[in-house]
């Protein structure tokens, strides 16, 4: 029986690059596959248009320049300790980027089977 993941939680984004790698990977996924490894609930990779950060480039999607550096939003819902747990790995596999960290509240949908 799986317990409830509701109520107070940590939304953690890490924002960064689609070329940016981390060994071989691209990051995102060794990111994904790393919070896997660690039991965490589940992480969602959004691909942006476009968008600047720190560097001050412009990024845009343009049907000619599919290498340019897109960014990437992992999304990670998870308890305070458990991020805290985490951002030790985090920090050491991110060299450019940004993280954020937010309380949310969080209301799970399951899938009800009909003999439960």
């Amino acid at each position: 029986q799986m317990t409830k993941f509701v109520g107070e939680k940590v939304l953690m984004r890490i924002f960064t690059g689609d070329t940016k790698m981390f060994g071989h990977v691209p990051l995102y996924e060794a990111l994904v596959e790393m919070f896997r490894k660690e039991g965490f609930a589940g992480a969602t990779v959004l691909r942006g248009v476009s968008g600047f950060g720190a560097h001050g480039a412009y990024h845009t999607f343009k049907l000619l320049e599919l290498s340019s550096d897109l960014p990437m939003v992992i999304e990670v819902v998870e308890t305070q300790e458990k991020i805290d747990s985490i951002m030790p790995k985090v920090d050491e596999m991110i060299e450019s980027g940004m993280v954020t960290l937010e309380k949310v509240n969080v209301i799970l949908y399951t899938h009800k089977h009909a003999n439960e």
